[in-house]
């Protein structure tokens, strides 16, 4: 392919350390609405006790079968810090579980250049699939970008949908002329030997 770019990925949500949560905090009436570390409402008086590990662990679960693996996090790092070391021990399993899900969550891609690079690292890794989705994603915010024509072309070529290869790089081509020679030193698009019209429409000044 012709353009390779090495561009920062936006990154997922940086993983932030948990805030200590005193005794003088709000209680279980006010959990569920704040994170570890909250800021207990100064009109209120304070509570005798803050809430206890177990209800650290159930809100922490609570917030991750919501998928705010984020929140969650926190509360099961709090609770991971608690006395009772079986809760602990679950509470840091749990964690762990909230960092996995983080980071399988994948980049925050905004614009279709973003979903562009982002693809041809897909496309280098062979995961096809997943880059033809990002490559629409990039084409539904710019439907005449040429290179990302070519690319989507190059991904389809590669995984045998010949017919889609050919019309995305005829698109390209029409689009931008100079395709069509980078296309000719493209071994991405061997497979395309066996289309009828790819000869035609790499070398259109040959004799049929």
């Amino acid at each position: 392919m012709p353009v390779k770019k090495k561009t920062e990925m936006p990154k997922s949500a940086d993983k932030r350390s948990v805030p200590e949560v005193s005794a003088a905090q709000d209680g279980k009436n006010g959990l569920a609405g704040r994170a570890p570390g909250a800021r207990a409402n100064p009109a209120m008086p304070p509570h005798s006790a803050g809430p206890t590990q177990m209800e650290m662990f159930e809100e922490g679960m609570r917030r991750f079968h919501a998928r705010q693996f984020q929140e969650a996090r926190e509360f099961f790092l709090e609770t991971a810090r608690g006395p009772d070391r079986a809760v602990a021990h679950r509470a840091g399993l749990h964690a762990r579980m909230c960092e996995r899900r983080l980071e399988s969550a994948g980049p925050v891609l905004n614009t279709p250049e973003e979903h562009y690079n982002y693809a041809i690292t897909l496309i280098n890794s062979r995961d096809l699939a997943s880059a033809q989705q990002h490559l629409r994603a990039a084409l539904e915010g710019n439907p005449t970008a040429d290179h990302v024509l070519y690319a989507l072309a190059a991904c389809q070529s590669l995984s045998g949908d010949l017919h889609s290869a050919y019309e995305n790089l005829k698109r390209a081509i029409d689009l931008q002329p100079r395709n069509r020679l980078a296309a000719r030193q493209d071994p991405d698009f061997a497979g395309m030997a066996g289309h009828p019209g790819y000869p035609r429409l790499l070398y259109p000044d040959r004799n049929s």
